[in-house]
């Protein structure tokens, strides 16, 4: 079982914590060729958006993160993470929905000022004061759907809960944590004490700190961060279209794929 993935990929972690959570034995790769668009070699050839996670399990290679945590609950549906009940299946689904489009776009926005200095001065306090004041909402929204259950799927802990843990954990990492005392600060305290949540985060934390080496490969051409769908949108609405033109100038973005002509 191969799984490409990148230690910061919200995506790539909430796959991490399934295979984990089901005891499914698995070997983690980060492409040699990610972030560089490259349509060559096997990473290409088993996702062309050269996107991260992508779990390969024999001759089957499978990428989207939703699409991989629904195949690992079929092919391993011992223990489950999706209720059996129809209205709590959709909750856990729409709570994942909500965490993998607006919450990551903030998320990644935010990680665009801090780690690649897309923006200085100004700019990047008012994209700053942005995010921080959407992580706000969105944790909001998340507070009320946990209630004072200690999970998000009621009892026990399961595919909401993997769905929220990268996206939460981040913005702790960031300093937009919850109030600390709150049902979300007790959630996320409880979260970091299961295995399969530690072992991911302390891949997450040890990538983390190797950011400040990493930025200048995003910001010379070496490697380009993907603009796409909802990261394009926060960075627009936030007020960060100049980040999107200086980053087409100078060729250290890229959008999905297929490429333009």
């Amino acid at each position: 079982m191969l799984l490409y993935e990148h230690p910061l990929s919200s995506y790539a972690q909430k796959v991490k914590i399934a295979l984990r959570e089901k005891g499914v034995p698995f070997e983690a790769e980060l492409p040699e060729s990610f972030g560089t668009g490259r349509t060559d070699g096997p990473f290409a050839a088993a996702n062309p958006r050269a996107e991260v996670p992508v779990l390969v399990d024999g001759e089957v290679a499978i990428f989207e993160s939703t699409v991989i945590l629904e195949y690992v609950e079929e092919r391993w549906p011992e223990p489950p993470l999706l209720p059996r009940d129809p209205a709590a299946r959709a909750f856990a689904r729409m709570t994942e929905e909500v965490c993998d489009t607006q919450y990551e776009a903030v998320n990644w926005g935010f990680g665009e000022i801090l780690w690649f200095r897309r923006a200085t001065g100004a700019l990047a306090d008012h994209l700053r004061g942005q995010a921080a004041a959407q992580t706000r909402v969105l944790q909001d929204w998340l507070a009320r759907r946990l209630g004072d259950a200690p999970w998000f799927g009621g009892a026990g802990f399961g595919w909401a809960d993997a769905a929220v843990a990268p996206l939460l954990n981040r913005s702790v990492h960031y300093g937009l944590g919850p109030p600390p005392g709150s049902p979300l600060a007790l959630w996320h305290a409880r979260l970091r004490e299961r295995p399969s949540v530690a072992a991911t985060f302390a891949e997450f934390d040890a990538a983390a700190e190797r950011m400040a080496q990493a930025a200048d490969l995003y910001t010379t051409g070496g490697r380009r961060r993907e603009y796409r769908d909802h990261r394009l949108e926060w960075m627009v609405k936030s007020g960060g279209v100049e980040v999107v033109l200086a980053g087409l100038r100078d060729g250290n973005i890229r959008f999905p794929w297929p490429d333009a002509d």
